[in-house]
């Protein structure tokens, strides 16, 4: 894992030119200087069309923001503390990858570009800079979650990791599970943030494709940090029949238009053993006056419908969010572990020219990968973009529906083999935004 703190890589020299040449700076934000804090924590709320922020959720917001690279692109001569025009910010996470081990990942948030500075060359300055700031740390990969989906694929990201929202008609879908031993129990909102992140990362280890989450993100499921909906979050905790915690649930209830009927959303259900995880939607579904149960983030293979009387009465809708971009192709290939035994030629193309080239990988019955540069003259049996390579690299995504899309070119068998390889269990997950 890469210890590097993205705070100390400075701003990308190429997109510092390109943007200087529009009349723009492109630069570092110094978040010590509160002006400044306040100008690009705002500038971020007005680009995701949030409500003006309090100085209450500022000074929250910035707790985050400062373990970050902050970068912001103003007009050029802008006078002091005016909001910056574009925003990003970047730190490095570890991901975890199929087989338990980890790789250092660039992780991408806060992207958002001024609705007055639209097609003057900035997201394109500001991925890419993330991109090659990244590169140069000798960070192997990057990630982001998004709010559009049709934006990134042209910086070589692919959609990685699908995600489910569960809808649940409780009336419907009844309960057939087991009940397990241990306890469940309310917890106050600082205690639920704790706990939250306790096991979290505990349990993150398990999965591929999940990072670790932060202070800022467990208070603000918890209902301690200020926002509009702060009071309206409750949280449950499950002790196992030793009392060691080992699942926690933050959620809201709404009331359905004065019917004395409720909606439950779950803001975040995590859990350390599948004992915890049943526990927990045991208390969800069964919970006095809730008619429906909304969850989004959920693995894809989440046994919900399996622990209900009537399947039906769980609705699957799966959707993209975790994005990945390989930058440094065999540090990245060989991190991971493999599901079966791979001897192939893989052709990789990649208009930024980090990852472009011919690669022989092969993989040995144990799942451990080698990655070299392919043979001059050798003939590759895969031919696939970095977007498609990155999509399959968490292991959720299968080579043959990318095969049958058009967007891996080879012969049917050497896909096949492809697919066996990369594919992961469990199915990957990302439970949080970032």
């Amino acid at each position: 894992m890469n210890s590097l703190d993205a705070r100390d890589v400075p701003a990308d020299s190429t997109s510092i030119e390109r943007l200087a040449a529009a009349r723009l700076e492109y630069r570092v934000v110094d978040l010590s200087d509160d002006a400044d804090a306040a100008s690009f924590e705002r500038a971020v709320d007005r680009g995701f069309l949030g409500a003006e922020p309090s100085a209450e959720m500022i000074a929250q917001v910035r707790k985050t923001f400062a373990a970050r690279r902050n970068i912001g692109v103003y007009e050029e001569n802008a006078p002091a503390a005016a909001l910056p025009v574009a925003t990003v910010n970047g730190w490095v996470t570890p991901l975890t990858l199929p087989g338990g081990g980890e790789i250092g990942m660039w992780a991408i948030s806060a992207v958002t570009v001024s609705a007055t500075h639209r097609r003057r060359g900035i997201a394109r300055a500001l991925l890419e800079g993330e991109l090659r700031a990244a590169a140069s740390a000798g960070v192997p990969v990057a990630g982001l979650t998004v709010s559009e989906a049709t934006i990134y694929g042209r910086y070589g990201f692919g959609s990685a990791i699908p995600v489910a929202r569960l809808t649940v008609d409780t009336r419907r879908a009844g309960w057939s599970g087991p009940t397990p031993g241990g306890r469940l129990e309310y917890v106050d909102r600082d205690a639920l943030a704790a706990d939250l992140g306790a096991v979290h990362e505990r349990a993150r280890g398990g999965v591929s494709g999940r990072i670790p989450g932060w202070t800022g993100r467990w208070e603000g499921y918890a209902g301690v940090a200020p926002t509009p909906d702060r009071d309206q979050a409750r949280g449950v905790r499950y002790l196992d029949e030793d009392g060691v915690l080992r699942g926690v649930l933050a959620y809201t209830v709404g009331e359905a238009g004065g019917t004395f009927r409720f909606r439950m959303d779950v803001r975040l259900l995590v859990a350390e053993t599948a004992e915890a995880r049943t526990a927990l939607w045991r208390f969800a579904l069964q919970h006095d006056l809730v008619d429906e149960v909304v969850a989004d983030l959920r693995p894809v293979d989440d046994p919900l419908p399996w622990l209900v009387h009537d399947p039906r009465g769980v609705k699957q809708e799966v959707h993209d969010h975790g994005w990945l971009r390989i930058l440094d192709l065999p540090t990245a290939l060989t991190a991971r572990r493999y599901s079966a035994p791979l001897d192939t030629v893989v052709r990789v193309e990649d208009s930024l020219g980090f990852v472009n080239g011919d690669w022989h990988l092969r993989v040995d019955g144990s799942g451990v990968a080698a990655v070299d540069e392919a043979a001059e003259g050798s003939t590759p049996d895969i031919t696939l973009d970095v977007s498609a390579l990155s999509a399959l690299y968490a292991g959720g995504v299968r080579a043959s529906s990318l095969h049958g899309a058009g967007r891996i070119v080879g012969d049917p068998a050497a896909v096949d083999a492809l697919d066996r390889a990369l594919i992961a269990f469990p199915a990957p997950s990302l439970d949080i935004w970032y």
